[in-house]
């Protein structure tokens, strides 16, 4: 019997008590009464009313309707999910998300990033692939429980929306100026990362960006930046083994950063060089691809995308028939010994694709129990051929195919019951003909590319537990990063003289520190030292302080 039933008990005694065995005429007061004890009766048959009411409500509270129950989902990563956005536990491939947190940013709605500085791996990686058991999604907070951006109920049940973002300032040498230090800011991105789950086994996932402030079609315009769909796609929970992720835009599992590209996921003001072109973050492309565990800890993806293409030229010099500008007007390579592949990757725009070729990428990742704090990944690449249609050499030659073959593994330790975190990265691109990449073709011997590039970096940090300010956990992520390129080896092949200078040679040493006032924010100060062998020296060294957030 609830405390309100009792309550109406009572008082329906007491009227019995007034009215009954015939001793008080309960439709006329007794002598003396002046009218009371009518009075006393109406207001006690009104509260009677009132207490059935209230039982009535707190029972429909206790048993609410099946459809006011909120589906499981996750988000992306962005991720996040980006994002986010997915779980990255060896099962969910995209997205960063401490299984066990409560949400965005790293989960639909949205969620909770790792402790500060953590990257939601590497101290809690273990914990994350055995809470995940991987590929069940993460739930989705209830409407009511600020579901979206973290601020406001969700109105409708299932619904999420996470953010991620990152600004910068300071000073930069400019090569083409002569190494001359300029300052300037960039509004870097602004990411929405919507979530919807369907059905708690069939789930929606985005990622809106806009880059460097925004975007205008007027080229004198004083904000001149971009607008991408940069995710978006529907998964499939099957079982924990194997699950479906649709056609859509993904991101290419390669690499770890390429995936968790939030700002709060790296320490650095700028993403780790190696995924500034010779891995192209963010590396997304038209695909499908199937992933799961494999056990505890282990798991997997494999895509099928549309491949990267030796293409650096706009929409605008594509013929109408998804072609290379005609001889002999020339084109920018998007293989390049300086650039890498930064603009090589594929169109996600209409019917533009200048080839009908389809690459694979497979990832897989381990957390192993036995080595708490550690996470790490290696993934593959590989398309048959990066030629597009037409390509020609400055000499009107055509080019023949090239086929392009990428190995990446990466790894993040965050030693137990210490601030001491470790992280390396080693990435292996080989081409199948240089002879037939546009750089090597294109009278310009600058920008050759031999049989090979490669990079590799290593990083150390520590964190600083700095104590409860503004009613928040602080912590401070002093580091340094080593990174070594190679985007110019021996095997040069093609038209062009085979005298590359040595920029793509490079060496960066970074260093700086990251403040955590929050998990979801992340405050970061860089200094980047920049060294290659070019004659005139790389001249792009800069000092920069940002601020990022992921939620």
């Amino acid at each position: 019997m609830t405390p309100l039933t009792v309550a109406a008990t009572l008082l329906g005694m007491s009227e019995l008590a007034l009215a009954g065995d015939g001793a008080v005429d309960a439709a006329r007061p007794y002598p003396g009464d002046n009218g009371a004890s009518q009075v006393l009766l109406k207001k006690m048959e009104a509260m009677e009313q009132r207490i059935k009411s209230l039982e009535s409500q707190l029972k429909q509270k206790d048993a609410p309707p099946a459809a006011q129950k909120t589906p499981a989902a996750i988000s992306d990563g962005k991720p996040r999910g980006k994002a986010n956005r997915t779980l990255d536990l060896a099962a969910a491939p995209a997205g960063d998300l401490v299984a066990d947190a409560p949400l965005p940013s790293q989960t639909a709605a949205p969620a909770q990033t790792a402790a500060p500085g953590q990257t939601a791996a590497p101290d809690q990686a273990d914990k994350s692939a055995k809470s995940a058991k991987a590929a069940k999604p993460d739930t989705l907070e209830k409407a009511g429980d600020k579901a979206i951006l973290g601020l406001t109920d969700s109105p409708i049940p299932g619904l999420a929306i996470g953010a991620y973002g990152e600004m910068l300032f300071g000073a930069a040498q400019n090569p083409a100026a002569g190494g001359q230090w300029q300052g300037g800011a960039d509004i870097r991105r602004m990411v929405l990362l919507p979530t919807y789950a369907i059905t708690d086994n069939i789930i929606f996932n985005a990622e809106l960006e806009w880059e460097h402030g925004g975007f205008s079609p007027d080229g004198d315009d004083k904000v001149n930046g971009e607008i991408d769909v940069e995710q978006l796609w529907i998964d499939f929970k099957i079982v924990d083994q194997f699950n479906w992720r649709a056609p859509g835009i993904d991101l290419v599992p390669i690499g770890y950063i390429n995936q968790h590209h939030e700002p709060t996921q790296f320490y650095s003001v700028l993403r780790p060089e190696i995924y500034n072109g010779l891995i192209p973050s963010t590396w997304m492309a038209p695909s499908s691809s199937v992933y799961g565990s494999i056990a505890d800890g282990l798991g997997y993806q494999i895509m099928v995308s549309s491949s990267i293409e030796d293409f650096g030229g706009d929409f605008s010099t594509r013929t109408d028939a998804n072609t290379v500008p005609t001889f002999p007007t020339g084109y920018p390579a998007g293989i390049t010994g300086l650039d890498a592949l930064g603009l090589a990757r594929p169109t996600i725009s209409d019917f533009r694709q200048l080839s009908n070729t389809v690459a694979v990428a497979g990832r897989l990742d381990y957390s192993p129990p036995s080595i708490p704090g550690f996470a790490g990944s290696t993934s593959a690449y590989f398309t048959p051929n990066t030629t597009p249609r037409g390509a020609y050499a400055d000499d009107g030659t055509l080019l023949g195919r090239s086929s392009l073959t990428m190995v990446d593994s990466e790894f993040r330790y965050r030693i137990p019951n210490t601030g001491l975190e470790l992280r390396g990265e080693g990435v292996f691109v080989t081409f199948g003909n240089p002879a037939n990449l546009r750089a090597n073709n294109d009278s310009d011997p600058t920008d050759n590319v031999g049989k090979t590039m490669y990079g590799a970096s290593g990083e150390i940090a520590y964190h600083f537990p700095l104590g409860t300010i503004l009613h928040s956990e602080w912590e401070a992520v002093p580091f340094y990063r080593y990174t070594y390129e190679n985007l110019q080896t021996k095997g040069f092949a093609g038209t062009d003289l085979n005298t590359p200078t040595g920029a793509g040679q490079l060496q960066f040493h970074n260093v700086g520190i990251a403040i955590f006032p929050s998990p979801k924010l992340v405050l970061k100060a860089t200094y980047q030292k920049v060294i290659n062998r070019d004659p005139a020296g790389a001249q792009s060294d800069s000092v920069l302080g940002g601020a990022g957030f992921f939620f």
